[in-house]
């Protein structure tokens, strides 16, 4: 029968009845408390210093006499104390992590503008290539083969392109910026390596 219905009522048109009236009720809390506008903000006491790991137990007298000992040692002996350490517990080497291509902005202090000096001099290993400009004829040419060594969609290598004088690659091998300058070259554009 209830089946029976439900057909008659989608085949007549007729619609369930709508629903008026929110479907949610939402009302204050009642243990809500407003602040007081009067009262002081509360004021907390913080750290001097954040430590995660929460208070720690003094050091024992052995290792305190042992501080003792390696402070009164000769410079040239606490240098060894690392990497013996190092070997002595078969810890991994630490790598040095290259800051080459990183600013370093004033922390470089005031010997930064010799290194900078000196980084000229030494043979560049790594090279940008730049597209100079390029034939208006040429330029169907020349997005496809900025899309050949980009990855780029056709849309942006095009966008790309249009922005003439652009840097087109970074951080490429002398024989690679080489290669990507003759392919441009062929392809009716100019390109340089910086």
């Amino acid at each position: 029968m209830k089946f029976m219905a439900l057909v008659g009522t989608i085949r007549h048109g007729r619609s369930l009845p709508k629903i008026v009236g929110p479907l949610q009720s939402r009302s204050f809390q009642p243990d809500f408390v407003p602040r007081d506008p009067k009262a002081k903000p509360k004021k907390y006491k913080y750290p001097a210093f954040y430590d995660p790991y929460g208070p720690r137990p003094p050091p024992s007298d052995k290792i305190i006499q042992l501080a003792e000992l390696i402070a009164a040692l000769p410079t040239e002996e606490r240098n060894q104390i690392g990497p013996t350490l190092r070997e002595r517990l078969r810890h991994p080497k630490m790598q040095p992590i290259s800051v080459e291509g990183m600013d370093l902005g004033s922390q470089g202090g005031p010997s930064s503008g010799s290194a900078k000096a000196e980084e000229k001099k030494a043979e560049k290993t790594v090279f940008d290539v730049k597209l100079e400009k390029f034939d208006a004829a040429a330029k169907i040419k020349v997005i496809k083969e900025v899309r050949a060594f980009t990855n780029l969609g056709l849309k942006e290598a095009k966008d790309l392109v249009e922005k003439v004088p652009v840097v087109l690659k970074q951080g490429v091998t002398k024989e690679e910026a080489n290669e990507i300058i003759e392919k441009i070259k062929a392809a009716g554009g100019v390109a340089v390596m910086d």
